[in-house]
């Protein structure tokens, strides 16, 4: 199973990529976490990415492509991976065919998870308030959410035009969302 996992701040991306990577047996890939890797063991794609992360700066797409693409290269990514947190971009959509197809394979579904905007606004509010998170004020996850949505709208059209979307309702018990994921990725077609 090849799997892109999308969905605004807040929609429990990160819960629902490691109940999922389990379940297929696949690794659950953050672009948050290859950064953090690549940082923590001074590798060469690290250090660049430091200089920008340290500048205040995003890091660029040639840096993170490279990352993603040294990651799926690993042997536990072979029969399948999720990938939290990229593509991002359509730049970053027309890499990650690029590296499918170097790969001979292709992606069997990318899951959107849904949920209503004001919800998740009081969702990551309590969050913040819970751990200590005083940045997260409703004005900057409001603004987020809008980044979100103007950022990954294209990216949704992309993989809809190719059958790959499957919109699922992220709202609820975090096992009722499970398996609603299940359920969805278990009628895929093929």
């Amino acid at each position: 199973m090849r799997i892109v996992l999308m969905g605004p701040p807040g929609a429990g991306k990160g819960t629902q990529a490691k109940v999922i990577a389990n379940h297929f047996g696949i690794p659950a890939i953050s672009t948050g976490d290859i950064f953090r890797a690549n940082v923590a063991g001074k590798t060469p794609l690290g250090v660049e990415a430091q200089r920008y992360m340290d500048a205040g700066e995003y890091v660029p797409d040639e840096v993170t492509n490279s990352m993603v693409r040294d990651r799926l290269a690993q042997p536990d990514a072979e029969p399948g991976f999720l990938l939290d947190g990229y593509p991002r971009t359509l730049a970053q959509v027309q890499e990650l065919d690029s590296m499918l197809a170097d790969a001979e394979q292709q992606l069997d579904a990318a899951v959107v998870l849904t949920a209503d905007q004001d919800e998740l606004v009081a969702r990551l509010l309590s969050r913040a308030e819970t751990e200590g998170r005083a940045d997260d004020t409703e004005d900057v996850i409001r603004h987020r959410q809008e980044v979100y949505a103007k950022e990954t709208a294209p990216l949704i059209e992309v993989y809809g035009e190719r059958g790959l979307v499957i919109s699922v309702d992220g709202m609820g018990e975090i096992d009722a969302v499970t398996h609603r994921i299940f359920d969805a990725l278990e009628n895929l077609p093929g």
